[in-house]
């Protein structure tokens, strides 16, 4: 069995440190305080993310960056994504060479656009890059816990590494797939924040399935195209990353982005939006870093470009959907298909 250092005390993060408990690793959560660590240590949980998941004996927190890394075999990262540099640099000295990492992040860094295992090789050093996994996938924490049958794939360069570390993770509850499409398995798992906030637009305003169904379709094409354009491989957007994690965080009332939409549906503005929520959304500095990312790679992201005027530069949403109802006609596979 591992010994596995989860950096930050997230609900994401922590699901993962109990799955991987579940499996008999010894993990350890690395806490910003020792005040932090000292109550859940006390706990037996962290209540107040996870009230009332009790945690097995395989899994504790600590305050000591060496305790939590200095002897692991592999490092979780499962912060928002806008923190992912900062807790990178932090913790890069403590962690042996030989440490597998695993991204569990969602995001695209606001100002380079890079992705967060890309962020991860800048900030932890030379041959990260060779021994960095990303996992993404319709993965609602709440449902993990409670025991819900779940799907997820892990991708690394290496595809042998991929199916070392879904080896330490799988479970009879937890299905992990393996792929070799890091860029593809990032971007789905990221992209699909941008799209999940129009969703919660459509919920909020209360037009129906045929609404939904085409704008999460068409986000899926989106989602493709700039994929494609970054190196990753159009398959994986039909995946557990894509289409999976798109259909979850578009349908599940648990879902931070959906419910960031409704709430904009009820005409609250951003700020004020956010502070409902309770915990971070990916989806608007997403939506910041991937138009940014589309510009810079020549890929049209409809869309993409009405989120972001909505959210930045007052649009109103309703004149948003139709400005994307009356866009000129194009074959449903545009950018998609090479004999076009």
């Amino acid at each position: 069995m591992a010994n596995v250092g989860v950096v930050g005390t997230t609900a994401w993060g922590t699901t993962l440190g109990l799955l991987l408990a579940q499996r008999g690793h010894a993990v350890t959560l690395w806490a910003r305080t020792e005040a932090e660590a000292r109550t859940i240590n006390a706990d037996g949980e962290l209540r107040s993310r996870l009230p009332g998941i009790l945690f097995p004996a395989g899994l504790r927190a600590t305050a000591s960056l060496d305790e939590a890394f200095g002897q692991a075999s592999l490092a979780v990262f499962a912060t928002p994504s806008q923190r992912i540099r900062e807790n990178a640099r932090v913790v890069a000295p403590h962690l042996p060479p030989s440490t597998l990492v695993l991204s569990a992040a969602k995001g695209l860094e606001v100002g380079s656009a890079l992705r967060m295992s890309q962020v991860l090789a800048e900030e932890l050093g030379p041959g990260t890059a060779e021994r960095c996994c990303v996992l993404s996938g319709p993965n609602i924490s709440r449902e993990i816990l409670q025991g819900s049958p779940a799907a997820t794939v892990i991708a690394a360069a290496s595809l042998d590494l991929a199916d070392r570390v879904r080896d330490m993770m799988m479970t009879p509850r937890f299905r992990v797939y393996s792929s070799s499409d890091v860029a593809g398995v990032e971007l789905g798992g990221t992209l699909k924040n941008i799209v999940a906030m129009g969703a919660g637009l459509n919920d909020g305003w209360g037009y129906g399935a045929n609404t939904k169904a085409a704008y999460m379709t068409r986000g899926l094409a989106e989602m493709t195209r700039l994929g494609v354009a970054a190196g990753a491989h159009p398959m994986t957007f039909l995946g557990l990353a894509g289409l999976g994690d798109l259909v979850a965080t578009c349908t599940s009332p648990f879902s931070r982005n959906r419910r960031l939409g409704e709430a904009i549906a009820r005409g609250l503005p951003l700020d004020q939006a956010l502070a409902t929520l309770g915990g971070v959304a990916e989806g608007p500095t997403t939506t910041i870093a991937a138009r940014a990312l589309a510009a810079r790679l020549g890929v049209e992201m409809p869309a993409t470009e009405v989120t972001y005027r909505v959210l930045y530069e007052g649009l109103d949403p309703h004149r948003a959907i139709t400005e994307l109802m009356l866009r000129e006609p194009k074959h449903e596979l545009e950018g998609l298909a090479s004999d076009l």
